[in-house]
């Protein structure tokens, strides 16, 4: 059995090698050289040990030391990897937390299998499966893999439900669930919209295209969108959105690799938004393809960028599955924009030295500061139609910077995220006030304008922070005191409606917001930053 573990093992290094050197379909002496030192630990090494652990430590090291985005997953990983990105996942349709060891439903997703047997906010799954749930310290994860499945199975579930007097039975038939990229979508004043996308998926370009079009509906002629915290996605889906902003056809990005030859993606020329002013927030969170769209939108002098350095990842990396199910992710190119700007940031000091350049922007002052950003004038390229001076060597640099705000950060505020205060005392306190919550605000509106914590609220919110480990400080607090009312408030409008209403909530206290209404509302200003005289 172990010969066969072994043999298999070689195998699979050995077919991957074939499939990366395709083109010539040569193995080379390093690849038998790889395959005989495992034999001969296989065969002569003094204890025993486990030889799948060992290759895949092996890949890892290997990949490592090629470059920071080249990675192997598992094969029980590799199907959770691509849900995010493909767009949905299959279970039984809920937004669920964890309250004092009980699984409670914040929200059921609209039209999903379980809002359509009756499922609804505030229900607490007691068992599943006639499997017992309460008080046995399940986890997030435990959850989802007793209620995830394929299309079409059945889960049984029983449920508490506040004024019911029985436990309530359901059969729920799984189905695909879909995980939508679109956080919010709004108005910022009377003809400005705002979208905050959280990746770049396969249904990223239709649920944009839905909110653009429902922001037309109330007059929306300029867009702010929040790229902000965006790690990526799909190359296609960046350049699918980067499209609607241009009327002509552009060179949106290429990609080059030494195995590569370079192919041009271009706009098409049927930019629904193409007349619309454009502002797009970044921040060191905004990666891959945020940063495909912010280069695209940069180079062409097509929209003002706004915030922070993005964080510089321009490797294109492709899949190539190993016999075992699981997968090599290999840096196969490097994406540059339309002016010929790289966006990946320099790697030859190896994977370590790559990270810890990156985390120093936190601590030398880059996030405060654009004084603080030193890049050489052979690092300078100038924008394609008015020639305004932008930055290459890894990241999008913003036209207009705006550093981050910390003025509310404390300690206190630091350890009641860690303990995750907030989101506990919330849904406790959503739970408890539900129906007169409901009753009292029949619209998103009167909610934003009228809902406060009253002093008691405050109080039992302290008490909370104290019960989980969090020592009251009162001047830490009242540092912090706005935005924790703020985020709290945003909390329970998400359970009240959806996450929407949350950043609506949220985003009253973002300055890059309010920067950017500002900038996008003077035409004069707007055309300025983008080089127009």
């Amino acid at each position: 059995m172990k010969r066969k573990i072994f043999l298999g093992v070689v195998l699979t290094i050995s077919l991957f090698l074939v499939a990366v050197t395709a083109s010539s379909q040569v193995l080379n002496e390093g690849t038998f050289k790889f395959g005989r030192t495992l034999s001969l630990i296989d065969n002569f090494y003094v204890d025993s040990v486990n030889l799948d652990m060992l290759t895949e430590k092996a890949i890892i090291e290997v990949l490592k030391n090629l470059d920071p985005h080249s990675t192997y997953i598992s094969a029980k990983d590799v199907k959770e990897m691509n849900e995010p990105l493909n767009g949905n996942f299959e279970g039984i349709g809920v937004q669920f937390n964890l309250l004092r060891d009980s699984i409670i439903i914040v929200e059921p997703i609209g039209g999903g299998p379980s809002e359509k047997v009756g499922i609804r906010a505030g229900d607490r799954i007691l068992t599943i499966d006639q499997e017992k749930v309460t008080g046995i310290n399940i986890s997030t994860s435990g959850v989802r893999s007793r209620l995830m499945g394929a299309k079409g199975t059945k889960v049984n579930i029983t449920v508490y439900r506040k004024g019911s007097k029985d436990i309530l039975d359901f059969t729920i038939i799984r189905d695909k669930i879909p995980i939508l990229s679109v956080d919010a979508s709004y108005m910022l004043d009377k003809e400005t919209g705002y979208i905050k996308l959280n990746k770049f998926a396969a249904t990223t370009e239709k649920e944009f295209s839905d909110a653009v079009t429902n922001l037309k509906k109330n007059n929306m002629k300029n867009l702010v969108l929040d790229l902000r915290g965006n790690g990526g996605g799909y190359m296609l889906a960046a350049t699918q959105l980067a499209d609607k902003f241009f009327s002509d056809e552009k060179l949106l990005v290429y990609l080059l690799g030494r195995k590569s030859p370079r192919q041009d993606f271009k706009s098409t020329g049927n930019g629904v938004l193409s007349s619309s002013r454009l502002v797009v927030l970044t921040d060191e969170g905004s990666a891959s393809a945020s940063e495909i769209f912010a280069g695209a939108i940069q180079d062409w002098d097509r929209g003002v960028i706004m915030g922070r350095r993005t964080f510089g990842k321009g490797l294109v990396q492709n899949g190539f599955y190993l016999t075992d199910g699981s997968m090599i992710r290999l840096t196969i190119a490097r994406y540059y924009t339309p002016s010929g700007r790289s966006i990946q940031r320099p790697y030859n000091e190896g994977y370590d030295k790559y990270m810890e350049n990156f985390y120093k922007r936190y601590t030398d002052g880059e996030l405060m500061s654009v004084d603080s950003i030193r890049l050489p004038d052979s690092l300078k390229y100038k924008t394609l139609i008015n020639k305004r001076i932008v930055y290459g060597g890894g990241g999008i640099m913003p036209d207009v910077f705006v550093s981050a705000d910390t003025s509310y950060i404390s300690p206190y505020f630091n350890k009641l995220f860690a303990k995750n205060v907030l989101t506990t005392f919330t849904l406790d306190y959503y739970d408890k006030n539900r129906s007169l919550l409901n009753s009292k605000y029949k619209s998103f509106n009167d909610f934003k304008s009228e809902f406060e914590f009253t002093p008691d609220d405050i109080k039992s919110f302290i008490a909370k922070g104290e019960t989980d480990g969090v020592k009251f400080n009162e001047d830490q607090f009242n540092k912090s005191k706005a935005e924790i009312l703020l985020i709290l408030k945003g909390y329970v409008a998400s359970n009240m409606w959806q996450t929407n209403e949350f950043f609506q909530i949220l985003n009253e206290n973002d300055k890059v917001i309010d920067k950017a209404l500002n900038v996008i509302s003077d035409k004069k200003n707007y055309n300025s930053l983008i080089g127009i005289q």
